[in-house]
């Protein structure tokens, strides 16, 4: 070998890897105090070419079928996924604790070992008798589904060469360690080398792999952010502690599109795919004042979502606003402009605003719906029973484009809704669905006229 590059010492972190020419306090790369020590003197080498083993080939030889994604039998998990698993494939599920994604990992494991293919599913959180006993519970045991409690990265691949299964479940990639790697199981280095030696076999064998990762305070995935680079698809697990929606959506997607949202219900019995779930986020008692109904988009789906709101005379001081499900600073302004540029007596009122069944509403979509829940509830006048409303509210009041209004009146559509308040020259007529009147709104004062005839 030819050496290329010497230099008499250097400084690596101990976390991530990173090497400097002289020591510093702070990693460079993981911003990491007091990691930086003296490794000794580096040497770079430039091996020799060697022989290739599988040489190029032209890509329109290239089988495309070894590449066919297979479903893996739930359905909002395909749709997320692209229409199923790739062979060789490597898929990232990362969510909070508790949120659903050893429980949803382990019912698409059945599933495929249901169809007739070998699936692994290799547990570093619990013991072997715990994971039996969750899939009892959620009727997630299969002949052809095998498991194992290991947390050493030789003793997993070692069950990979015996087992040799289609699909393989590591949950989770942050308590897998290499002896061969300084550090705890979950540190930079060591989460690097087990990624990278899971990923290895995979592309190898054709095995599709699906990593369950930990998720830091602020919500991002933990460890290097090389590991979302290595996979070939990243999923976020969504969802509040308190409801029963989770949400599933990609973050990359090498296979299909990152637009796409599945739907879960969380139950005693597991998580269950929801094809349609409009009617979480629905109440469905009679249509009192304070209540307006929006058509949120989740990616490519359409959601429809009740927002309601609570005006209550204040004993003085300054007005209480309490906000569950929708951004508070989004609000503040709609009361602002409710206020100033439509005179509604709102300054003396505490209020209170949330959506229906934990939902969350993120888009300014919803402003719209918001700002008439609020009129509605101020004048004590309730919107009629099939009304949807949606368009972004401005400072001056107007009432702005979104996108997305012919899919979104046409969910309305298809739920029951015939009267839908839009932003003007969003929509055009003949693509209106019959038995739906539209009524299209430049400014709040147009929108209002719904409530106040």
């Amino acid at each position: 070998m030819a050496i290329t590059k010497k230099s008499a010492a250097s400084y690596r972190c101990s976390e991530c890897g990173w090497t400097a020419i002289k020591w510093v306090g702070r990693c460079g790369e993981c911003q990491a105090w007091g990691t930086v020590g003296e490794v000794g003197a580096v040497i770079a080498r430039t091996p020799p070419a060697t022989v290739i083993e599988q040489p190029a080939v032209p890509i329109g030889s290239v089988d495309l079928l070894a590449s066919a994604a297979v479903p893996t039998g739930v359905g909002e998990f395909d749709r997320v996924l692209g229409g199923g698993l790739v062979p060789g494939s490597v898929v990232l599920v990362a969510g909070e604790p508790g949120i659903g994604k050893s429980t949803l990992l382990l019912d698409v494991s059945a599933r495929v070992a249901r169809s007739g293919q070998r699936a692994l599913y290799v547990s570093g959180e619990e013991s072997a008798g715990q994971v039996r006993s969750r899939a009892e519970r959620i009727d997630a045991v299969a002949p052809e589904l095998y498991l194992a409690s290991e947390t050493d990265l030789s003793t997993v691949l070692a069950q990979i060469d015996a087992v040799s299964p289609s699909l393989l479940v590591v949950d989770s990639v942050q308590t897998v360690a290499s002896s061969s790697i300084e550090g705890a199981a979950g540190n930079v280095s060591q989460v690097r080398e087990v990624a990278a030696s899971i990923i290895s076999v995979a592309k190898k064998r054709g095995i599709a792999v699906l990593l369950i990762g930990h998720v830091t305070k602020d919500g991002s995935i933990a460890g290097p952010r090389t590991l979302e680079h290595l996979v070939d698809v990243v999923i976020q697990f969504e969802g509040e502690r308190h409801s029963r929606l989770r949400l599933v959506r990609a973050v990359k997607n090498r296979f299909g599109a990152t637009d796409e949202v599945g739907c879960f219900d969380l139950t005693d019995e597991g998580i269950v795919g929801l094809p349609d779930p409009s009617g979480l986020f629905l109440s469905h008692g009679d249509r009192v004042a304070g209540s307006c109904v929006t058509v949120a988009l989740e990616g490519r789906r359409p959601l429809v979502t009740e927002v309601q709101s609570l005006l209550v005379k204040g004993n003085g001081g300054s007005p209480r606003r309490t906000v569950s499900g929708i951004e508070s600073a989004r609000v503040a302004m709609i009361l602002a402009v409710l206020t100033s540029r439509v005179r509604l007596p709102l300054g003396d009122h505490d209020s209170y605003i949330s959506t229906v069944g934990g939902a969350q509403l993120r888009e300014p979509a919803a402003d719209l719906a918001v700002a008439l829940a609020v009129a509605s509830a101020s004048l004590d006048r309730p919107l009629g029973k099939g009304v949807v409303a949606f368009g972004e509210v401005g400072l001056s009041g107007e009432v702005r484009p979104v996108g997305g209004v012919e899919r979104r009146v046409a969910e309305a559509a298809r739920i029951g809704f015939d009267h839908a308040i839009v932003p003007a020259g969003s929509i055009r007529r003949d693509r209106i669905p019959s038995g739906v009147r539209v009524t299209e709104a430049d400014h709040l004062f147009r929108a209002l006229a719904v409530i106040t005839g």
